[in-house]
C-alpha cells in the first residue's frame, strides 16, 4: 500500500505532513534548544514534508520572549493553553509538588491534547513528532499517538533519566514511567550523541537497534551568512581580550565556580587584570548568585553578567569576540550543548571547560580544537586559560576545520530527520 498524499495546509502542497510537538519554539528565544525545532520546521517543506507545530502559549515561558524571533514563513502553528506552575499557580512562591509533575508545565497537556487532535482531524498528518527536554511534550505525544493511531517519532535529544537525575525520587519515577512508555510506543527514538544512544540501547536491550538514531544539533548557516554579509569586517584583536559565554550556566551542569576561583588566583598573581582580560557571561540565568560570588572574589570588574539579547545579536557578538567560552560538567558527558555547533561555525577560538572524557570534548578534538580544561579543576583551568591566552596573543589558536563546520548545518540535520520520517511513514503505510 503506497502513501496517500493530500493537499497540505495551504491547500496546494502535495507534501506529506508531520505534527511537531515542541515547548521550545519562537517567540521563546533564551534556550538554545529552540533552534532545533525551529529549523526543522523551516526546512522540512524543502524535503517533501509540511510541518504543523503544536506549542504552548507564550505567556507560559519563564522569561520575556523575543518577538523578532518569530518566523513568518506561513507554517501552521497552534499555541495551546498551558501555564507555568511556579509563575501562575503558586502562592507566595510555593506550590504543591504534584502540580509540577513531571514538570511545571503539565497543564500544557490539558490544552495540547484536544488542540492536537483538532489539528490531526483538520490537516491529517502522517506522523507525530515530539521533542524533549520537556517531559510533558512526550506525554502529549504519547496521548495523541494512542488517540489517533498515528506513528510517533520521539526526539529525546538527551537522556530523560540518568544516575542522580532527576534528583527528586518521586519526579524520577514519573520520568522513568514516561521514558518507558515513550521508548516502547514510539516508532523511532532520536538522540543527539553516540553515548546517549548507547545508554538507551543497553537500558532497553529488547528494542531493535534500527529504532535508535542520532541527529546531532547544529548551526543555522542562513543566520550566520546574513550577519557576515551585513558586517563583513571582524573587529581587530585588541586589549582587553574579550571572551564570551552565550547562554545559561546551570550550577549543577555548567558550574562556573572553579573558573571564577581560577580567575581570582590568576589576578592575584598578576597574570591577568581587568585591563587585559574581559569576560562576558551573556544571559547566564543566575545573575544574582554569580554577582555576589564575583564581588566576594574581587573580580566583578573583570566579569560582566550581561542580559539577554536577540538571537542574531548574540551570533554577531560571537563573531566579534576574541574567544568563546564553553561550560559542560562531567554529569553531562553524554550530552553536547547546542551552542557548540554555533561556536564551531563562528570560526573563533574556543576555550572549553568540560570533562576530557565526555562527548563534548570528543567533538571538539575531532573538529581540531584541543584548548580544553577540566571544568571541575581550578588548577587545570588556570593552566589551560594561560595557554589559551598565549595562543590568542600569538594568533595561533586552533579553530574548527572547514570539513567539521560543513557537517553540522541544521539544513543537513533536517535531511537526516526526513530519512527517518520517510522510513516510519512507509512502514506505517504497509502495515
Amino acid at each position: 500500500m503506497g502513501l496517500i498524499l493530500r493537499a497540505g495546509p495551504s491547500g496546494h502542497s502535495m507534501n506529506k505532513r508531520v505534527l511537531l510537538i515542541a515547548f521550545h519554539y519562537p517567540p521563546m528565544s533564551r534556550s538554545s534548544g529552540v533552534h532545533r525545532t525551529r529549523k526543522f520546521a523551516q526546512y522540512l517543506s524543502e524535503f517533501g514534508w509540511d510541518p504543523l507545530v503544536l506549542t504552548i502559549q507564550p505567556s507560559a515561558y519563564e522569561v520575556s520572549s523575543d518577538r523578532s524571533f518569530v518566523d513568518s514563513s506561513g507554517i501552521v502553528v497552534k499555541r495551546a493553553f498551558g501555564l507555568d506552575t511556579a509563575k501562575h499557580l503558586s502562592i507566595g512562591g510555593r506550590y504543591f509538588n504534584f502540580m509540577a509533575m513531571p514538570d511545571r508545565w503539565i497543564s500544557w497537556w490539558l490544552g495540547a491534547v484536544p488542540a492536537g487532535m483538532a489539528m490531526i482531524r483538520r490537516h491529517r498528518p502522517q506522523i507525530i513528532f515530539s521533542t524533549y527536554p520537556l517531559a510533558t511534550a512526550h506525554l502529549i505525544g504519547l496521548s495523541l499517538h494512542k488517540l489517533s493511531g498515528l506513528p510517533w517519532v520521539a526526539d529525546f535529544r538527551d537522556p530523560m533519566t540518568d544516575d542522580g537525575y532527576p534528583t527528586d525520587p518521586k519526579r524520577k519515577r514519573v520520568y522513568q514511567w514516561i521514558e518507558q512508555k515513550t521508548v516502547r510506543r514510539c516508532a523511532h527514538a532520536i538522540f543527539t550523541t553516540p553515548d546517549t544512544r548507547l545508554m538507551y540501547s543497553q537500558r532497553y536491550p529488547d528494542i531493535p537497534a534500527n529504532r535508535w538514531s542520532i541527529i546531532a544539533n547544529g548551526y543555522d548557516e542562513e543566520s550566520f551568512a546574513e550577519i557576515e554579509q551585513k558586517n563583513p569586517l571582524r573587529k581587530a584583536d585588541g586589549i582587553p581580550r574579550v571572551l564570551i559565554h552565550s547562554g545559561l550556566l546551570y550550577r549543577s551542569e555548567r558550574d562556573p565556580e572553579p573558573f571564577f576561583a581560577a580567575l581570582a588566583e590568576l589576578r592575584e598573581a598578576q597574570h591577568i587584570s581587568a585591563q587585559n582580560l574581559k569576560i562576558i557571561l551573556r544571559a547566564s540565568g543566575e545573575e544574582k548568585h554569580y554577582q555576589q560570588r564575583l564581588s566576594d572574589l574581587g573580580i566583578a570588574d573583570m566579569v560582566e553578567l550581561a542580559g539577554s539579547i536577540p538571537y542574531r545579536e548574540a551570533l554577531q557578538e560571537m563573531l566579534t569576540s576574541d574567544g568563546l567560552l564553553l561550560f559542560q560538567a562531567a554529569n553531562c558527558n553524554h550530552q553536547i550543548p547546542g551552542k557548540v555547533y554555533e561556536y564551531l561555525r563562528a570560526r573563533r577560538p574556543v576555550f572549553a571547560l568540560t570533562d576530557h572524557a565526555g562527548n563534548t570534548a570528543s567533538l571538539l578534538r575531532e573538529s581540531g580544537i584541543d584548548t580544553i580544561a577540566d571544568i571541575a579543576s581550578k588548577n587545570d583551568i588556570k593552566l589551560g586559560l594561560m595557554k589559551f591566552l598565549g595562543l590568542l596573543m600569538r594568533g595561533e589558536s586552533p579553530i574548527a576545520s572547514e570539513a567539521a563546520i560543513a557537517a553540522h548545518s541544521r539544513y543537513a540535520r533536517t535531511g537526516e530527520l526526513v530519512k527517518i520520517l520517510n522510513q516510519v511513514a512507509e512502514q506505517h503505510a504497509t502495515t
